[in-house]
Formats: C-alpha cells, sequence, structure tokens
C-alpha cells in the first residue's frame, strides 16, 4: 500500500491491493478504506454477481453491463502490513481485519454453472484445508496439499529450492520450509493453468483463493527485521507478481487478481453449523427486536412482475366482457347459429 501508508497505522496495518484486473474492472485511485467482511461481496461484484446488501465503497466503480471477468484469484497474506508492489496499482487499507471466506461467491458459481464446469479452487497450505468444485477436481488433483505432500515436492526437480535465491532461508528450519512450501504452490498453480489453457475457454467463471501464513511464521521465528523476513519479503513479492502475470496470461487479461495483507486478524477463523432450532439466530443484526427486512434484494423483480401481471389479467377481463357484453347471439355465436338452422328445417 505504497500510496496509503499514512492510514494504514489506523487501520491495524492491512491492505487490499489489486494486481490485475480488466480494462471495464475500474478501480477508481483513492485512499478509501474497505471492511474486511466486505471482501467476498467485492469478489462477487468484480465477477459480475448481485449482492445482498449494496457495497458503499467508491473504491469500485460501476462496470459494464455486457462483460464480466473470466477468473477472479484473491491471495491472502498473513504476517505483514504491505508488500512493494509497483505505485501504479491499486491499494486501499483495510479496515476491521477479520478473517472471511469465499464460500457465498463460490455457491453463487456452482448455482448459476451448475450446467458447465468452473474451476473453483479453494486452498490454505499451512491449515492443510483444500476446496475444489469443477474441473478443478481433475486440473489441481495432483497439486500438493498436506505439509507432508508439499516438503515432498520441495525435494522434486524443479522446486523452488533450486530457482529462488535462498541467501538467509533454510531448507532445515521448519519455519522457513512451510513459507517455501507455499511458494512452491503458487508455482505449481501457474505451471498446471499454463498446461490447460482451455480452463479459459470455458463459458463459467472460475474463482481461485488462496490463504499464505508462512510469511507470518517466519516473523514470529525471527522477527520483523531479521535478514530472513527481508528476503522471504521480497521472494514473495516477486511469486506473487509472477502468479498474477500468469492468470491474466491464461485468461487474456480478463481476470482480477487481488491481494489482502494483513497482520494478524482480530479473531481465529472459525466454521459454524447453522440450526434450524436455533433461538437466538437474528435475521437482521441491525434491529435489536429480531425484525426481518422489509424486503430483499430481489424485491423489484417480484413486484414488477406481479404488478404487470395483475395489469395484464385485468386488461383481458375488460377486453373479454366488454365483447360478450355486445356480441350477437345470431350472428356471432356458433351455437345459435346451428339452433336456427335446425328449428328452420323442422
Amino acid at each position: 500500500c505504497a500510496n496509503t501508508r499514512n492510514l494504514l497505522w489506523f487501520y491495524r496495518n492491512s491492505c487490499l491491493t489489486v494486481l490485475r484486473s480488466p480494462q471495464y474492472v475500474i478501480f477508481r485511485d483513492g485512499q478509501w478504506p474497505i471492511s474486511g467482511e466486505k471482501i467476498p461481496d467485492l469478489v462477487a461484484l468484480t465477477m459480475g454477481f448481485s449482492i445482498h446488501e449494496d457495497l458503499d465503497w467508491p473504491g469500485l466503480a460501476a462496470g459494464s453491463l455486457f462483460q464480466r471477468p473470466r477468473a477472479n484469484a484473491l491471495i491472502v497474506v498473513r504476517g505483514l502490513d504491505s508488500l512493494d508492489f509497483p505505485k501504479n496499482i491499486s491499494s486501499y487499507p483495510l479496515e476491521n481485519p477479520v478473517p472471511f471466506t469465499l464460500d457465498s461467491v463460490a455457491n453463487t458459481v456452482h448455482t448459476l454453472f451448475a450446467d458447465s464446469t468452473p474451476v473453483v479452487l479453494q486452498l490454505a497450505p499451512s491449515e492443510e484445508r483444500l476446496y475444489m468444485m469443477g474441473m478443478a477436481n481433475t486440473v489441481f488433483e495432483d497439486l500438493p496439499v498436506t505439509l507432508q505432500q508439499i516438503r515432498g515436492r520441495l525435494s522434486q526437480d524443479g522446486s523452488v529450492l533450486t530457482s529462488l535465491p535462498l541467501v538467509s532461508l533454510s531448507r532445515n528450519n521448519e519455519a522457513d520450509l512451510l513459507f517455501l512450501s507455499e511458494v512452491q504452490v503458487l508455482y505449481d498453480i501457474s505451471t498446471l493453468l499454463q498446461k490447460h489453457k482451455h480452463l479459459a475457454k470455458d463459458p463459467a467463471p472460475d474463482l481461485y483463493s488462496l490463504e499464505l501464513a508462512g510469511l507470518e511464521e517466519i516473523a514470529r521465528r525471527y522477527g520483523t527485521d531479521s535478514p530472513q523476513f527481508t528476503d522471504a519479503t521480497r521472494i514473495l513479492t516477486s511469486a506473487l507478481q509472477k502468479f498474477a502475470d500468469d492468470v491474466a496470461n491464461v485468461y487474456a487479461n480478463n481476470a482480477v487478481v487481488e491481494v489482502v495483507t494483513v497482520k494478524t486478524f482480530e479473531a481465529p477463523l472459525t466454521r459454524k453449523s447453522r440450526s434450524i432450532l436455533e433461538s437466538k439466530q437474528i435475521s437482521n443484526p441491525g434491529s435489536p427486536y429480531n425484525l426481518a427486512y422489509k424486503y430483499d434484494y430481489d424485491y423489484a423483480v417480484v413486484f414488477n412482475i406481479v404488478l404487470w401481471l395483475m395489469i395484464v389479467l385485468a386488461l383481458s377481463v375488460i377486453v373479454i366482457s366488454y365483447n360478450l357484453w355486445n356480441m350477437d347471439p345470431g350472428y356471432d355465436s356458433i351455437i345459435y347459429r346451428m339452433t336456427n338452422q335446425k328449428i328452420r328445417m323442422d
């Protein structure tokens, strides 16, 4: 966040950076803070999806109605406030850095494009958590997920241990291996995307969500002023820029790539299941009386359908009633006409 450093201290040293975006997805230059819990809504809007509540954030301008990005890749980096990206990219301070997931966006992709084969990849190597859907099950089936698998990948040919200048980082340290394993995952995803460029030709948009915590372990092990942390930051910055370039190349510059850097989250990430028997669920968090919303985001659509259908039915009843009232049974009705002919014959 080179252009928002004066606001970073107030917003807990967190940052949202847009590395790549198509021309029809416009991010305005400014220092508008965005809440961490609104990141999924921002991703949904950039992909052309509707959200339940309007996003009151001026950083994203209204885009094209006829074009949508082919992919969105969001990388969450834990352990530092910002990375030294080029100054010509858009960066915004992040307030209220609470943990979030893109599960709602993934569900929208699955619902709207159930007949297609979208790629949905959500990966957190530090927690050994993986979620894949659609074509991701075949494209990324050999992607190392667990720490043991990733460490085995580091010992193979073509790993980052042989291609990156480690300098002060060690291959024998647990924290260093965790960080390098996450960099290896970025490189492997880029390599697989380069081999499967046909993914960009699918009509369904693709979603990538990655969470990297290796830099946080480096800071905890050596400190933020250590040469290990400096070298790790440099390596990660370069890897993220390469990843963004590869994604943009595969999708022909029709992809959005964002990076969220957060030093620490305010609360641990937990996933709670909902129960219909839970009595304390509040449908409207802004109301202490558990009142429902006055209307949802489909209200305008349903209202117009009901309104115009009632108008058409009312006009139809009026026209039909008028014609029946002014109808001459002797000339306009086949029944009476047949009856008159039968009477004459008799």
